[in-house]
C-alpha cells in the first residue's frame, strides 16, 4: 500500500466508502485553544495528502467556523465524504428535537458547508427520549426525502443509546467513544452494528490526548481548553473529557500503555498504537482522531495503515483496563 493511501470501508446504511482513519474537526472551530484558519487549513490538506476520505465537524464547533473550514476545503477535494451535527444549537431536552428545529439547524448547516446536500448528518447527543421516539426518526427520514441529507445517524454517550439508534432502519451510522480506555462498546454496540450494517465512528479515540503518552501530574492546559473547563463535567458530559477518566489514574494507566507499546516492540508511537487499536476493531469503520497540526494529522494516518496488532499485545492492553479502569469505567455510559 502506498504511504499516501489509506484502506477504506463501507460506512454502514451510507454506502460510501471512507478512509479508516479520518479527520475530527472539534479543534479547527478553535474550541480547544486557538487554531488560526490556515492552521486549519494545513490540517486538513495534511489529511487529505496522506489519504483521508471522511471529515467529522458540527454546527457548534466554533459556532460554524469548523463547518465552513471543513466545506470550504472538501469543495476543492472532490471524493471527500463530510459528516456534521446537529441539536446543541438548543437546550438538549426532549421539546428541541423536533421537524421545525431539524430543518432550521440543517439549512444553517447546508449554507456553511456551501452544499444543497450533507453527505451525513447525526443528531449530536441527544437526550435518550429523542432517540426512542419515532417523530425523531420521521423528521430526519423527511429531510432525506427533500434531499437536504443523503443519510443521517447519531453520536452517543452511551451504549444504551447506541443500541436504540441501531435498531432503528434508516440509522446509517453511530459515532459513540471508544478507546483502550472506554472498551464497553466492545461488548454489544459493535456486534449490534456489524449485523444491522450500521456503521460505527469511534471518537475520542486518545482519550482527549491521554492515550500518547505525552501527559503527566503535572500537565496543564489553556482555560479555554475543554481539558481545564470539564474535568467535572460542568460544561458538557464529564465522559468527553479524558473519557471520563480520572485525570490522575488517567496518566497513570497511560504510562502503562506506553510501556506495553514499547515492550511489543511496535513501530508506533503509543499514540497511533491506540488509533490502530480503535481502527482494528470488529464492526469500527472509521476512527477520528482530532489533529491541531499537519505534522500530527500526518503521524495519526499512519496508524491506518499499521499491520495487525499482536495478540499479546492486544491482551496486554485488555488487562490493564481490567486491572486499572474496568471497575470505574465500565458501569457508566
Amino acid at each position: 500500500m502506498s504511504e499516501h493511501t489509506l484502506p477504506t470501508r463501507v460506512l454502514g446504511r451510507t454506502g460510501r466508502d471512507v478512509s479508516v482513519l479520518a479527520l475530527g474537526t472539534w479543534q479547527l472551530g478553535a474550541d480547544w485553544g486557538e487554531v488560526s484558519e490556515s492552521d486549519a487549513r494545513a490540517v486538513l490538506e495534511a489529511a487529505a495528502e496522506e489519504g483521508v476520505t471522511f471529515l467529522d465537524t458540527a454546527d457548534v464547533y466554533g459556532d460554524g467556523r469548523s463547518e465552513r473550514v471543513v466545506g470550504a476545503f472538501a469543495a476543492a477535494h472532490p471524493g471527500m465524504t463530510v459528516a456534521t451535527k446537529m441539536g446543541r444549537r438548543a437546550e438538549q431536552v426532549p421539546a428541541n428535537y423536533v421537524a421545525a428545529h431539524f430543518r432550521e439547524w440543517i439549512d444553517r448547516s447546508r449554507a456553511n458547508l456551501g452544499v444543497e446536500t450533507v453527505d451525513l448528518v447525526q443528531l449530536h447527543c441527544p437526550p435518550s427520549a429523542v432517540l426512542t421516539d419515532d417523530a425523531t426518526y420521521d423528521a430526519l427520514d423527511a429531510l432525506v426525502a427533500d434531499g437536504s441529507i443523503a443519510a443521517y445517524g447519531v453520536s452517543v454517550e452511551t451504549c444504551d443509546q447506541a443500541l436504540a439508534a441501531i435498531a432503528r432502519p434508516g440509522v446509517a451510522s453511530v459515532q459513540i467513544i471508544l478507546n483502550a480506555f472506554r472498551r464497553k462498546p466492545l461488548d454489544e454496540v459493535l456486534p449490534a452494528a456489524a449485523e444491522a450494517g450500521v456503521g460505527i465512528i469511534a471518537r475520542v479515540p486518545l482519550a482527549s490526548g491521554l492515550l500518547s503518552g505525552r501527559y503527566d501530574a503535572s500537565t496543564t492546559f489553556a482555560d479555554d481548553d475543554h481539558r481545564s473547563f470539564n474535568r467535572d463535567g460542568s460544561a458538557f458530559d464529564v465522559g468527553e473529557t479524558f473519557s471520563g477518566v480520572d485525570y490522575e489514574t488517567g496518566v497513570r494507566a497511560a504510562q502503562r500503555f506506553s510501556g506495553l507499546v514499547a515492550e511489543a516492540g511496535l513501530d508506533l508511537t503509543p499514540a497511533q498504537a491506540a488509533l490502530a487499536w480503535a481502527a482494528q476493531q470488529p464492526g469500527v469503520t472509521t476512527v477520528i482522531p482530532g489533529a491541531r497540526s499537519a505534522e500530527q494529522a500526518r503521524a495519526n494516518t499512519a496508524a491506518g495503515r499499521a499491520a495487525d496488532l499482536p495478540q499479546t499485545f492486544l491482551d496486554a492492553v485488555s488487562d490493564l483496563y481490567d486491572e486499572e479502569l474496568r471497575e470505574a469505567m465500565h458501569p457508566r455510559w
